[in-house]
């Protein structure tokens, strides 16, 4: 892996921490971040002036970030100097003013201490304090939050446990719907489970063949992407059934 140091990130992007402005040490070349450009009058423009390769892109940053990239050009940074990372579940759900969706299409997520102990003939409740404060907090200052799950029928033990406890998300403030997988076969749905919030910011995440949640995640900010999944959630909820109207069909 190439030795890559940080220079600075936009002050007025906190919530994305787009864009930014890297610097190779050994060869003094640098490396910007920002969003695609994706203008046809800009991109126009550009074109008069040299040709745009295939495996080229125009990015955009603000001029606010001048010194930065000036910083960069003449290596006349501190030397580790660190970025803010990758932003929290929390942080990304702070900055979102008007609606936060999730996309559920697994039938199993791990670990799950509340399904082991329903398993073992417990209650399955767990103290979700934590998440349930987020969701009031969110909802309390006029963020709409939706969940969706696209679940296979008959349904799995993990589902039917999982419809059990979603009482506590609805009573928090969550809209949730149930889609039966066989009602969602013609839908061109994500690869991935994901979280937008305002319909500009994806974080996509992944989970294990045996269902292990990973910390690894995607984020999509470009508009025209946005915009499919935009589409593919607004379809999801259009069928699916209000979490109150919804039993996990069993075998």
């Amino acid at each position: 892996m190439p030795e890559i140091d940080f220079v600075g990130s936009d002050p007025g992007s906190d919530d994305e921490r787009c864009p930014a402005v890297f610097r190779d040490p050994n060869t003094g070349d640098f490396y910007q971040q920002g969003r695609l450009v994706t203008d046809p009058d800009v991109l126009k423009s550009l074109g008069e002036h040299v040709a745009l390769a295939p495996d080229e892109a125009v990015i955009w940053q603000p001029a606010r970030m001048a010194d930065m990239i000036a910083e960069a050009a003449a290596g006349a940074y501190d030397v580790g100097r660190r970025g803010h990372g990758i932003p929290a579940f929390a942080e990304l759900l702070a900055n979102t003013r008007r609606s936060a969706v999730h996309l559920e299409m697994r039938d199993v997520y791990q670990p799950s201490p509340g399904f082991d102990d329903w398993k073992a003939g417990g209650s399955g409740r767990t103290d979700r304090t934590s998440w349930t404060k987020l969701v009031q907090d969110a909802v309390g200052r006029g963020v709409t939050m939706r969940r969706a799950r696209v679940v296979s029928e008959p349904a799995s033990d993990y589902v039917r446990w999982l419809h059990m406890v979603t009482d506590v998300n609805v009573e928090a403030g969550e809209l949730v719907r149930w889609l039966p997988r066989r009602q969602a076969w013609d839908l061109m749905l994500p690869g991935a489970d994901f979280w937008m919030f305002d319909q500009r910011l994806v974080r996509f995440h992944f989970d294990a063949g045996d269902g292990t949640m990973l910390e690894e995640y995607e984020f999509v900010s470009d508009p025209r992407r946005v915009a499919q999944v935009v589409a593919a959630f607004e379809l999801v909820w259009e069928r699916a059934i209000p979490h109150q109207r919804y039993t996990p069909q069993q075998s």
